[in-house]
């Protein structure tokens, strides 16, 4: 089949990669020409585990290309995915200017029918706007998909090519038949392909990550409490996980959620529901949690070194919001370092693959380590904010003798604190 993917961030340039990877013919269309001709050498512009692969093996096999030209990726195309950003605008809501304004291009330039799928996670009566947009100048037929995705950073590529479900939201029988042929090669394992109406399969986006940053958010607060009364909560976590009608992900306590997805869906949902005169309170409480949660290590810190931060070293480790990425946007450890740097500390950071974004925000006023020994070196603590697999096993009499003081303050819980009395480290984590 012949695609088009409108937007090469994390979400276009995956699914047009992975589209390709099953052996459809997909054109990648995005603005920025610099970022144009690097993919058209091999470079991918992300870091994303595997997608390096795929992405070379289809651009020497000619099933993946790309263009700064919507015309041409109109005329590859009978189905066009917009995969823009919908950035929170200042009341929270999602800003659709990017999906509309290129709904407006595509409406004066497409000459036969096609499938216009949003991607993209947009608000409840996004696919009417897109379709009200095009139809003011369109002069053939054409149908509007919703399809959000839901792929984890670090893990889209899988999560694309072996999908637990596929939710299409379409009320063109033309339509449905066209994306149940694209999806087909992705569900041979029985896992379904949704049918349901625009606004549900919009609506299911925002409900799911609201629900999983929800379920984040009360096993902070669990961890809190525990705190407060003595008990641990990693045991809980395991005696609540086993239930299956809770189950055992995303019950693990820290600094926050972060990240492009859960803080702006929750708010949008959240300025979705007050412009229809409906109040979502549970959303209300989680936002407020989660921002109080980001910073909760803070006072800890402080109350460390008798409230006086100034002139002491800090290390990190960790900077992206999740592991298996180099996306910072929301990370828990931008607002620690604020308040750190606010504080007068003075920081050595190291993160696999975020450090060159920190370094656009932060420039110099951090100090970047090459490695995770070397931002320990003459530190007074270390703090955690991110659960990269390299910091769950170190060398902890390596780590004991760069400190000068044998402090870890964990925003993950990486480690036993058993073993950590028997290292004699003074330990603090969240919620034991």
């Amino acid at each position: 089949m012949k695609i088009t993917v409108v937007g090469t961030g994390y979400v276009g340039l995956v699914t047009g990669t992975c589209l390709a990877e099953t052996g459809n013919e997909v054109v990648c269309v995005d603005i920025d020409k610099e970022k144009i001709a690097k993919m058209r050498n091999g470079v991918v512009p992300i870091y994303e585990p595997h997608l390096d692969v795929l992405f070379d093996r289809n651009i020497k096999a000619g099933r993946l290309t790309f263009t700064t030209s919507l015309d041409e990726g109109l005329e590859h195309g009978e189905i066009i995915f917009l995969a823009l950003p919908t950035p929170e605008d200042e009341d929270g809501s999602a800003d659709l200017r990017y999906v509309l304004g290129v709904s407006e291009d595509i409406g004066k330039k497409i000459k036969s029918y096609k499938v216009i799928v949003d991607k993209s996670t947009v608000p409840v009566g996004t696919a009417d706007k897109v379709q009200a947009t095009i139809s003011k100048h369109a002069g053939c037929e054409f149908n509007v998909v919703s399809n959000p995705e839901f792929l984890r950073e670090g893990f889209a590529v899988d999560d694309f090519l072996k999908p637990e479900r596929i939710v299409v939201g379409s009320s063109s029988d033309r339509a449905t038949a066209l994306m149940q042929k694209l999806y087909k090669p992705f569900v041979r394992s029985g896992n379904p392909i949704i049918i349901m109406d625009e606004k549900s399969a919009e609506l299911t986006k925002y409900a799911a990550n609201a629900f999983l940053a929800t379920k984040i958010t009360f096993m902070n607060e669990i961890a809190n409490y525990c705190e407060k009364v003595g008990a641990d909560v990693d045991k809980v976590r395991v005696g609540m996980g086993t239930d299956s009608r809770i189950g055992k992900r995303f019950l693990f306590p820290g600094i926050g959620y972060g990240g492009s997805c859960f803080p702006k869906d929750v708010k949008a949902l959240q300025k979705a529901g007050s412009d229809a005169n409906y109040d979502f309170k549970i959303l209300d409480s989680v936002i407020e949690v989660n921002e109080t949660q980001k910073t909760i290590l803070l006072p800890k810190i402080e109350s460390h070194f008798n409230g006086d931060l100034n002139g002491k070293t800090i290390a990190i480790w960790g900077l992206a919001f999740k592991p298996e990425t180099d996306d910072i946007r929301e990370a828990p450890s931008l607002y620690m370092m604020k308040g750190l740097l606010e504080r007068g500390a003075t920081l050595q950071v190291f993160d696999p693959e975020a450090m060159p974004n920190i370094k656009k925000r932060f420039e110099d006023t951090l100090s970047y380590a090459s490695g995770m020994y070397e931002a320990l070196e003459n530190a007074d603590a270390l703090l955690i904010c991110t659960e990269w697999s390299i910091f769950r096993t170190p060398d902890f009499a390596k780590v004991s003798k760069l400190l000068t003081n044998k402090v870890i303050f964990d925003g993950r819980n990486l480690y036993d604190t058993n073993d950590m009395k028997a290292e004699d480290f003074t330990y603090i984590s969240i919620g034991r």
